[in-house]
C-alpha cells in the first residue's frame, strides 16, 4: 500500500514535513529516500486497517493531517475507499518531555533511559528516576512555560492523580522539590499497578496466542482493503 500511496503523494507535502526538515537541515543531500519517505509508510500504516480515530501526541498531529489529506485525495480521484481518520489529542499531556531534558519528548529510544519511564519499570526504577528528574531555578511548584521541568513533572502528576491543574497547584504550595517528586513518584506507581499485575497474569504461550490472533484478524481486514485498492485503481 506504501508503494501505491507514494504515486498519489505530493514531494511539496512531504518536503514540508517536520521531522524531515529538522533531521536533513543543513545536510539535505546526505538525507536518505527513508527518511524522506518515512510519513507515507505511517499513513498505509492507519489507512490499511480503516481506522477511524487515532490517538497521536501533539508531534505527530501534522503526520495524520497528511493521511488525511491523502486519504481525501484517494477517495475523490478513485472512490470511496478509506475511512478518513480523525485525530484524537488528550487536552493534557499530548506531549510528555523528558525526565533529563524537558527540551525533549520522553521516547522510549532515548540513549538516557533515565529520561523516560516505561510500563514495567518497577516501584523502585520509578522512584529513582523521578528522584533524578531535571528541575527549574527557583521553588514555586507551578504550570509556567519558562520553566519546562517543573511542568512536565506537574502535568505528569495532573494525568496521573486526575486532578485539575489548579487543584495540583494548590495541593504543592509552599512545598519544597522533595516532596513534590516524592509524591509523584507515589502516584505515578500506584497508576502502574493494575497494568502490571495484569502482564502478570498472562505467559508468554498465552501471550503468543493473542497476538497471533490480532495478526490474524490485522491481516484479513489488511487484505479486503488492499484488494479494493487495487481494484479502485484498476491493477487488477
Amino acid at each position: 500500500l506504501a508503494w501505491t500511496l507514494n504515486c498519489i503523494a505530493k514531494m511539496g507535502e512531504l518536503e514540508r514535513m517536520t521531522q524531515f526538515k529538522d533531521k536533513s537541515k543543513g545536510n539535505a543531500e546526505r538525507a536518505s529516500v527513508g527518511l524522506f519517505d518515512y510519513p507515507v509508510l505511517m499513513v498505509s500504516d492507519i489507512l490499511l486497517y480503516q481506522t477511524d480515530l487515532v490517538p497521536v501526541g501533539q508531534d505527530q498531529k501534522q503526520h495524520l493531517e497528511l493521511t488525511r489529506d491523502i486519504a481525501e485525495r484517494f477517495n475523490r480521484d478513485f472512490g470511496e475507499t478509506f475511512v478518513v481518520p480523525e485525530p484524537y489529542i488528550p487536552p493534557v499531556g499530548a506531549k510528555i518531555m523528558s525526565l533529563k531534558d524537558p527540551s525533549k519528548k520522553m521516547s522510549k529510544s532515548d540513549e538516557n533511559l533515565n529520561g523516560s519511564i516505561f510500563l514495567l519499570d518497577d516501584a523502585d526504577t520509578i522512584t529513582r528516576k523521578i528522584k533524578k528528574a531535571v528541575t527549574d531555578s527557583g521553588t514555586e511548584i507551578t504550570f509556567d512555560e519558562s520553566r519546562p521541568a517543573i511542568t512536565n513533572l506537574l502535568t505528569i502528576y495532573q494525568l496521573m492523580s486526575g486532578k485539575s491543574a489548579k487543584d495540583c497547584e494548590a495541593h504543592f504550595e509552599g512545598k519544597g522539590y522533595g516532596d513534590f517528586k516524592r509524591e509523584l513518584a507515589e502516584v505515578v506507581v500506584e497508576y502502574m499497578k493494575p497494568f502490571q499485575e495484569k502482564v502478570k497474569e498472562y505467559d508468554d504461550a498465552e501471550l503468543d496466542k493473542i497476538l497471533k490472533k490480532g495478526a490474524e484478524k490485522a491481516s484479513e481486514v489488511a487484505r479486503v482493503t488492499l484488494k479494493d485498492v487495487y481494484k479502485k485503481m484498476g491493477l487488477e
